[in-house]
């Protein structure tokens, strides 16, 4: 197995795609975006090992978003290679204009009710749009939750863990070392995957999200090839690191509607994270709307209308309690 990486212009760093060349299928796991600049980076890597895109028999795609499918269809045009995804995203991914149009009707709806403003709703138009309507979509073949696949010695076993993207899948895959696993975006090594904004389809993003990463922790996997960057060799302390990561955000959600009082989503957003631009205005909100939301689940907190505020008694606990904390739905 090969790891290709393929530059990008986001902030999560190179993507990852991985390539099974050996004996018997020539396999790609996630392909880049549709930017002419990685293709050219795909073609040379390929060019590394003797592939072309005509010789890839099958793509297996993490979830939809444009990083880690865009070069989908190009590839399948020129070799016919079959095109996997999980069946939540397969509509997305094959450039359905119902799903697509859904999609950004349902995020308007969420940004109207997060308080983003108009031109910050304007400045995201472009990058909402989706993939260059001039590329190929690929005609794709769904799959779920522990459906496995056999090719060059290997055996992929599907792990849907949802709430980045409502059909983000892990691949996992046994070695003589031990139990690995292709993460996609469910594990990073350096930034924590956007929850909230990333997929406004997912419900209760948070609390799915966390539940892939207990998963990993569970999963005993010896490393984990990433969707970007170098990989992770200590996958369940680096999934341990992002759920104690998302326990400190909300006591940073909490504390900041104990200040400010009741309050949308976007002024809990520039709390936490500033002035807000590019991808970044999508999920800062998205973020602080999956934490509002997960604590309105666990009762600590209180939503009216588009506002949220701390539940009765939980202003005078924190301030009692201080450094100390109880512990919260993590």
């Amino acid at each position: 197995m090969e790891r290709l990486s393929l530059s990008n212009g986001a902030f999560e760093g190179n993507n990852n795609a991985y390539l099974f060349h050996d004996t018997g299928e020539t396999v790609l796991i996630d392909t880049g975006d549709w930017m002419a600049t990685t293709q050219a980076q795909l073609h040379e890597h390929l060019r590394e090992y003797g592939v072309t895109f005509e010789d890839i028999d099958r793509i297996f795609l993490t979830h939809w978003h444009g990083d880690h499918v865009g070069l989908a269809g190009e590839i399948q045009a020129e070799s016919g290679a079959e095109v996997h995804v999980h069946t939540a995203d397969a509509l997305l991914v094959e450039g359905d204009e119902d799903a697509w149009e859904d999609l950004h009707a349902l995020q308007k709806s969420y940004f109207d009710d997060w308080g983003m403003p108009t031109e910050k709703q304007e400045t995201l138009r472009d990058r909402m749009a989706g993939p260059d309507m001039s590329s190929e979509y690929p005609t794709v073949t769904s799959f779920e939750d522990g459906d496995t696949f056999s090719f060059d010695g290997f055996e992929l076993g599907v792990v849907h863990v949802s709430g980045h993207a409502a059909g983000l899948c892990m691949f996992e895959f046994q070695t003589e070392n031990g139990r690995e696993v292709f993460s996609g975006d469910a594990l990073l090594p350096i930034y924590t995957p956007n929850v909230g904004g990333a997929d406004v389809r997912v419900d209760n993003p948070l609390e799915k999200y966390l539940r892939g990463l207990r998963r990993i922790v569970n999963s005993n996997y010896v490393r984990a090839w990433p969707g970007h960057r170098e990989p992770i060799d200590e996958p369940a302390d680096r999934a341990a690191y992002i759920i104690h990561h998302h326990e400190e955000r909300a006591w940073r959600v909490l504390d900041t509607l104990r200040r400010q009082g009741a309050c949308d989503t976007w002024t809990v957003s520039a709390e936490l994270f500033g002035e807000l631009n590019g991808i970044h205005i999508l999920h800062g909100p998205g973020e602080s709307y999956a934490h509002l939301e997960h604590l309105e689940q666990e009762g600590t907190v209180v939503r009216d209308g588009t506002e949220y505020r701390l539940a009765d008694g939980i202003a005078e606990k924190l301030v009692e309690l201080e450094d100390d904390r109880w512990p919260l739905p993590y």
